[in-house]
């Protein structure tokens, strides 16, 4: 069997790289950040993030409200704050479920190789050639607006990158010493691509898992924009956009800007945790 202690878990010296990496370490400061906003923010936001106050309607920030109000005179800083709920629970299980079918096919098709890696890759192909967005818009519209439905068209519509990069990883393991002996040991396929192979190609699936998570930010963020995702009173950036977007032009910038900021922040975060791990895996 593989030593799976050796590939599966980050040695002294990648871990040690990675606590040295600035990327790694920003991106998941600025990561931990939101993530104790959606846990915890409901505990220290100043105001009740869906009361109105007409009467203080776009009022500009740094007066009692620190972001200032938007149109209905909800303060702007609570919202942005409780607005990191719903897109960290949407994007990491739809990453979570396109990591895992994207692993399953990438196993099935780097191992068995031939014609079902020939017919599964065409499929994938497929789907790659069109746009996420749209093969998301044409699910939701079909099947209803919900969260699950959400999560569940994402993590389709990720799943075959994912899938293509396992098999990839697959293809590299296929001939090595571990592989030969699982065979001449008579296991079973299901055994080696998942006990003998899967530890050993974790490290490439991490990172690609983490770059789609990023990926999966936008997505939710996208739908919500466009009156796919959430739906109001719900202080979720993406709705909080598209409902104010239209203030700009009357110089009312902050109904937007802080939202916008909050989803480009999130994302970077999540690309330098990536380009840490890349780095510390790679180095």
């Amino acid at each position: 069997m593989a030593d799976l202690t050796a590939s599966s878990s980050p040695q002294p010296a990648e871990r040690t790289s990675l606590l040295r990496s600035g990327p790694f370490l920003i991106g998941s400061a600025t990561l931990a950040c939101w993530v104790i906003c959606a846990l915890f923010g409901r505990y220290f936001v100043p105001y009740d993030p869906f009361a109105e106050d007409i009467l203080n309607a776009l009022a500009p920030p740094f007066t009692d409200h620190w972001f200032g109000t938007d149109q209905l005179g909800r303060d702007v800083f609570s919202r942005v704050v409780l607005g990191s709920r719903d897109i960290l629970i949407v994007a990491p299980v739809a990453t979570c479920l396109a990591t895992l079918l994207g692993t399953a096919l990438g196993l099935v098709m780097g191992y068995f190789r031939g014609m079902i890696d020939d017919v599964v890759s065409r499929l994938l192909e497929a789907v790659l050639a069109l746009p996420s967005v749209i093969v998301a818009l044409l699910v939701i519209v079909a099947l209803g607006n919900s969260q699950t439905t959400v999560i569940v068209v994402i993590g389709l519509s990720f799943a075959p990158s994912i899938a293509r990069t396992v098999r990839s990883a697959v293809l590299s393991e296929q001939d090595l010493e571990y592989v030969a002996a699982a065979r001449l040991r008579r296991e079973n396929s299901a055994h080696i691509m998942f006990v003998e192979i899967l530890p050993n190609i974790l490290q490439p699936i991490l990172v690609e898992s983490t770059v789609r998570l990023g990926y999966a930010i936008f997505a939710v963020a996208t739908l919500s924009f466009i009156g796919f995702g959430l739906q109001p009173p719900s202080p979720d950036w993406g709705l909080s956009i598209s409902t104010n977007y239209g203030m700009i032009g009357g110089g009312f910038w902050w109904t937007v800007l802080f939202d916008a900021l909050a989803i480009a922040s999130l994302v970077i975060g999540i690309n330098l945790i990536a380009e840490g791990l890349h780095g510390a895996l790679d180095g």
